[in-house]
Parts: structure tokens; sequence; C-alpha cells
């Protein structure tokens, strides 16, 4: 059974459900599962339709007739085959434990239908890890004033390998603002919560000293602001004045992890609607 996923967004009105729907249904089009959501203060409404696709009905017909609906109805939407298997690049520093759990995810099916084909570094330290999953390794080091070059290598790579999706995994360079231009909503980014009252070096260290009472994590798109992107997922756990700054580091490290594997899968299951600044995440 084939399988297509529509996420719609346009502003508020009445009737809005019942004309897409309709546009569906008229066409013999079984509707799965429809999740909705309205955003009252903006008045703008967000819908992900799982629809079954009949033998008969291509791809090309079916987003050829439903972008002239959705012109007559004003709607901002893109369309999604569940099926298509979506190419994965890691970007990693020296760190391990995100790049570990979206390898193995990966090898495991279990990323929300995507593969990692790649992994790129400015560090060779993770090479044996990539190495354990068949997963090709570069090593593009970063030489001061030659960073365009570093970036232009990386952008050559992804475009080699058919990238859908760049995760950085603790990769711990900033990206320019032309590159993340070349990947649109398609760059998620993981960082520990405490940005930015503790950012740079050893921020467990920093987090302890000054007596936290919470730690977490944040995965975003990666935007020219890069720590600044529209949330996607985000989770925390209570400590107490019994950690330790190697407690608070390896569960902060195990936060990281979780947070950006949902984050990940949400956005590779096309659950993720871009909001300005903000994301409406569904269910799964």
């Amino acid at each position: 059974m084939r399988q297509v996923v529509f996420l719609i967004r346009t502003e508020d009105r009445k009737g809005l459900l019942a004309a897409i729907s309709g546009f569906f249904t008229s066409r013999d089009l079984n509707i799965i599962e429809c999740r909705q959501y309205t955003d009252v203060i903006a008045n703008e409404y967000f819908t992900r339709i799982l629809l079954e696709l009949p033998p008969e009905v291509t791809r090309n017909a079916l987003e050829e007739e439903f972008g002239n609906f959705a012109k007559e109805y004003a709607l901002t939407y893109s369309v999604h085959y569940i099926g298509d298997i979506r190419n994965v690049a890691v970007l990693v520093s020296k760190t391990s434990h995100c790049f570990y759990d979206m390898l193995v995810n990966s090898e495991e099916n279990t990323l929300g239908g995507g593969r990692v084909v790649l992994a790129i570094s400015n560090h060779p330290d993770l090479e044996e890890v990539a190495n354990k999953f068949r997963v090709p390794y570069y090593c593009l080091p970063v030489e001061k004033g030659h960073e365009p070059e570093q970036e232009q290598k990386i952008l050559d790579l992804l475009a080699k390998h058919h990238v859908d999706l760049v995760v950085l995994a603790r990769y711990m360079r900033i990206l320019s603002d032309d590159f993340i231009a070349h990947y649109p909503s398609r760059i998620i980014n993981i960082h520990h919560a405490f940005l930015p009252a503790f950012m740079g070096g050893d921020p467990y260290r920093r987090a302890w000293e000054r007596g936290v009472k919470m730690i977490g994590a944040t995965a975003h798109y990666a935007t020219a602001d890069l720590d600044e992107g529209p949330i996607i997922e985000q989770d925390v756990e209570p400590i107490t004045h019994e950690s330790t700054p190697a407690d608070l580091k390896q569960r902060g490290r195990d936060i990281e992890r979780r947070v950006l594997s949902r984050a990940v899968r949400a956005h590779l299951e096309h659950r993720v609607i871009i909001s300005g600044s903000r994301t409406i995440v569904f269910s799964k």
C-alpha cells in the first residue's frame, strides 16, 4: 500500500477541513490519519494528513491537481511519500554519544525512514566508530582563514551523497549563513539547555558551580543564528546538590542523545511544520 503525507499550513477560516478532506475523498483517496491544530493567537491552521495512494494515481497527477487546489485556498504545503528513504549526513567533532545513537538507529532502521550515508568531522577521532557501522568517514580539518574552502568540501560531499538531512551531532563549529542556506530547515542541531548562560567549554562543571537544579537539552533547526532556530524537541531532568559534575555530564549526554533522536525522527516522519520561529510537531 502506497502512502503519502501532506503537511499544510494556512490562515485559519471556516470550512478548511471540509474543503481539504473533500478534495481527497472526491478523488477516492482514503484518509488514514488526520491531525490538525489551530493557533488562535496567530490565526493559523495546520494539518498533517496521511493518505492511501491507489495504484492508478501517479505522483505527478496528484501534486498537479493539489497544487491548483492549494492556490485557490492559499495553502502552504509539502508532499512526502512514505517509503522513500532519506539520506542523512552526520557532522561530528570529538564527542561520540549522539553519533553512536544516530548510527545505531540507522543500522536498526529506527531513524524514521532515514539512513546515515556518511559522517564528516573536523577531527579524526571518531573514524573507528564510523567504520564499525560501515559508514564512510571524511575528516576535513579547519585551517584558520580557510573556513569557506572547508565548508565547500562538505557541501560537495553532501551533494555527492544526495543528502536530504544534515545532523549536527555535537559538531563544534559554527556554520556560515551561506552553508545553512543550502539546506534550509534541513539541518538539525543539538545543544545542552544551558545556553547562553553556560556557553563554551566544560558547561556542566560551571553549571555545578552555580548549583543548577535542572539540566536538559534542545534540538532545533539551524538558522543564521545557529542556536536560535525553531525548536523541535526538548527534555529536562531534575538534579540535586548531591550530583557531581561527572553526574551532570553523563545525564546531560543521555538527554542530548534522546532529544536529538526524537527530533530527527519527527523530521523524517514528516511530523514537523515550521511557523516563523516556532514549530508545530504532531505526535506519532
